[in-house]
């Protein structure tokens, strides 16, 4: 991968329109790399594994206008330490793992924005709502007053062309607009958190607002 992080940011950003927030993600990614990216601009950084970003956070402190996003599989025990370290929870997967959130997040006295993930596609290797599942359970999530509910988030099974991956993006976006228009007072669905380094493009054409880059940015990593 060539270029410095500031050049490879800017390339990317030439390609998303100014509506599209680029979240960077920095699994691996040591504090001095992530110091780089926000020198070129970046205020959102996305982590999938609590620890590792709660060590890298206090390094970080004196950046107080990063907006951090968890983005990995989130286990109910866990929770709580989820909402003090992140302003967004993109990963809420299931019913019981929203209410746990809206419990602690009660008690904590916060409203954190969080996404439903959802899988259009099964995929035993992803976490989610299915389809049916997901608008049998609005009523319930509509009661989660602690929770603001921004949208939709969606990871399409590995393996998928562009065409397979464009209908997953396509059917996530007309998922939101189905739910929109039933109209519940707390669930909002301004977002749609999906692209990731390999499909960001097309999921920017599909209608993402958010996409959550690492690879690109930071070049490959571990697992």
């Amino acid at each position: 991968m060539s270029g410095s992080i500031s050049e490879r940011i800017n390339t990317v950003r030439a390609q998303l329109p100014p509506s599209v927030r680029l979240i960077a993600v920095t699994k691996q990614v040591p504090s001095d790399v992530i110091r780089a990216a926000y020198t070129a601009g970046i205020r959102d950084f996305g982590e999938n594994r609590i620890q590792e970003a709660i060590a890298k956070q206090a390094e970080l402190q004196d950046l107080s206008d990063i907006t951090w996003h968890f983005i990995g599989h989130l286990q109910s025990n866990k929770a709580k330490k989820a909402l003090e370290n992140f302003q967004w929870i993109h990963s809420v997967d299931n019913l019981k793992l929203a209410q746990r959130l809206n419990e602690l997040a009660q008690q904590i006295g916060i409203s954190p924005c969080v996404c439903l993930q959802v899988k259009i596609l099964p995929d035993p290797n992803k976490s989610g709502w299915s389809v049916p599942q997901l608008l049998a359970d609005l009523p319930t999530l509509n009661q989660y007053k602690n929770l603001q509910i921004q949208g939709l988030m969606t990871i399409p099974p590995l393996g998928l062309n562009d065409q397979e991956i464009m209908a997953v993006f396509n059917r996530t976006r007309e998922l939101a607009q189905e739910i929109r228009e039933q109209n519940w007072p707390h669930i909002q669905m301004q977002h749609l958190s999906m692209g990731m380094s390999g499909d960001y493009q097309l999921a920017v054409e599909a209608g993402a607002t958010m996409v959550r880059l690492g690879t690109i940015l930071f070049g490959e990593r571990g697992n």
